[in-house]
């Protein structure tokens, strides 16, 4: 595997820079395909399968160097993202294991239960011992964020509340009760947090300094093309909240097939994202359904590093890009009965071996991680032809 560039980071490092730009996204290509990422037990003839068991998390350390992922199997796996070597397999055969997520140290991770109790695990990968627990929730947690400035972190769960914690505490700092169970993000400052409730199409910012006062804006998601689909309309199932770099957009990954972009600042509905197959079911045979089979999926969209494009993942295994490089903020007051504008990938990368669920790019060097039933690498193709089929794609897209 070639080493992956760093993304427009100027920190003395020797590695070429590299700037994301339609060309490069549209190279991306898989460079190196991990085919025993999950285990999977061996059927016996006569029992039912339910298919093959997937990863149902990934997160990047914060210098991009370590992929961590969460499996169905119970295991955890981490990877080097320079070399694309598999590192070690961690087990939690009696808490399971979901929603991982680096601390500011690249040795520690807190993660969620799938089963035993609803705690959550401080765990060091150094020596491969839990450092300490989060008790107080009384339903499965679906929705996991670390703060990205200090040491508290912040979860939603299935009892309907967020809780605020820090590292060095054991117990919660602070508490929302919600009507539904909630999904939760902060902004790159870590001075604002936004918690998505479902049975409301409600998202509410909050101070952080100020969590325990009303919030400072609720948006309500409506979508009225969705009526031009069926009616009454497919209810919109929020699965992902996540900030753009800047702040100024908040992307909502979503169940079904789209995914929608908001002003943070004012609450306008800006665009809706559409070309891929929403990742609810576990196949593309089992039966339409709204909420997803785990409760909250959460990994499928993401934003690249510098915000300018969104690369997502589909039930058919395409993986999906799209830019949005040019968002235009409605002007004037919230208007519900506005449709947004539809944005179409700029590319559905084939590559990846099966559902595409998880989708997240590097946050220091150009490389792209999917994951399902396995895992891939990817890296933009840096060969003399994949630069003339990018010029050719950008031609046809501009032509359209």
């Amino acid at each position: 595997m070639v080493m992956a560039p760093s993304i427009n980071a100027n920190n003395g490092s020797s590695q070429p820079q590299l700037t994301l730009s339609n060309g490069t996204m549209l190279k991306l290509k898989p460079s190196r395909i991990f085919k025993t990422a999950v285990e999977n037990p061996t059927v016996s003839p006569g029992r039912p399968s339910f298919g093959p068991r997937h990863i149902t998390g990934i997160c990047f350390d914060d210098r991009g160097d370590q992929l961590l992922t969460a499996a169905e199997d119970e295991t955890f796996r981490l990877y080097n993202c320079k070399s694309g070597k598999h590192l070690k397999t961690l087990q939690s055969k009696k808490y399971g294991i979901d929603l991982p997520r680096f601390t500011h140290k690249s040795t520690a991770i807190i993660h969620a239960s799938t089963k035993e109790d609803d705690g959550i695990r401080y765990h060091s990968l150094h020596d491969n011992k839990y450092l300490s627990y989060f008790k107080g929730h009384k339903g499965r947690v679906i929705s996991l964020e670390v703060s990205p400035v200090d040491d508290g972190f912040m979860s939603g769960s299935l009892d309907k509340t967020v809780r605020l914690w820090d590292l060095r505490a054991p117990n919660c700092r602070g508490l929302l009760t919600l009507p539904a169970p909630p999904v939760i993000a902060y902004d790159a400052s870590g001075l604002v947090f936004a918690v998505a409730v479902n049975h409301y199409s409600r998202i509410l910012l909050y101070d952080q300094a100020n969590y325990d006062k009303a919030p400072f804006l609720v948006i309500t998601l409506e979508d009225l093309t969705l009526t031009l689909i069926s009616y009454p309309p497919r209810p919109i199932y929020m699965t992902s909240l996540s900030f753009s770099s800047n702040g100024k957009y908040l992307l909502v990954g979503c169940s079904g097939d789209a995914h929608y972009i908001l002003d943070a600042f004012g609450g306008h509905l800006i665009a809706k994202l559409e070309g891929h197959v929403g990742l609810e079911r576990r196949s593309v045979a089992a039966a339409l359904t709204i909420q997803p089979d785990k409760g909250c999926s959460g990994e499928e969209v993401s934003w690249t590093p510098d915000s300018k494009f969104i690369v997502g993942g589909s039930l058919d295994g395409k993986v999906l890009v799209w830019d949005v490089q040019d968002l235009q903020v409605p002007q004037g007051p919230v208007n519900l009965k506005t449709a947004p504008r539809q944005i179409y990938p700029l590319i559905a990368h084939d590559g990846h071996p099966g559902i595409s669920r998880c989708v997240k790019f590097n946050p220091r060097h150009g490389m792209m991680a999917t994951a399902g039933a396995e895992l891939a690498f990817w890296l933009p193709d840096t060969a003399p032809e994949s630069e003339e089929v990018a010029r050719d794609l950008l031609k046809r897209k501009a032509a359209a």
